[in-house]
């Protein structure tokens, strides 16, 4: 057995990390943990929302919508990503949000991974 190799589904293995499948949050020794690169499997219901704004932003950015419609918001500008496929990416610096309109699924990889950006628990 290899330590160094990890199979999963992002289905189930998502839903135990707020949607994060890799990056520097998991343990160390954990062939999912990175400084290098975070991923997630982000499934939100209709009308989900990021609590806050990002700013400061220290991460390029990619998202790809896998199904669903979910629009993003970013300074002086809106994408709506709207068909399976659809991307947006960002650089270091730029702020952004998002909602999704229905349930939509989304792959998201951001690098650097670096601590900092995660939002509290909606109360």
């Amino acid at each position: 057995m290899n330590d160094s190799v990890y199979v999963g589904n992002a289905g189930p293995d998502a839903a135990l990390d707020r949607g994060w499948l890799l990056g520097h949050f998991k343990d160390v020794g954990d062939p999912r943990h990175s400084e290098a690169v975070e991923i997630k499997w982000g499934v939100h219901l209709p009308g989900d929302a990021r609590a806050e704004w990002v700013s400061g932003e220290a991460r390029t950015a990619l998202l790809i919508l896998i199904s669903g419609r979910f629009p993003v918001e970013l300074p002086g500008r809106s994408v709506l990503l709207a068909k399976q496929g659809d991307y947006v990416v960002w650089g270091r610096g730029v702020d952004h949000s998002w909602a999704a309109e229905e349930e939509s699924v989304v792959l998201t990889v951001r690098w650097p991974s670096v601590p900092g950006y995660r939002v509290g628990e909606p109360t």
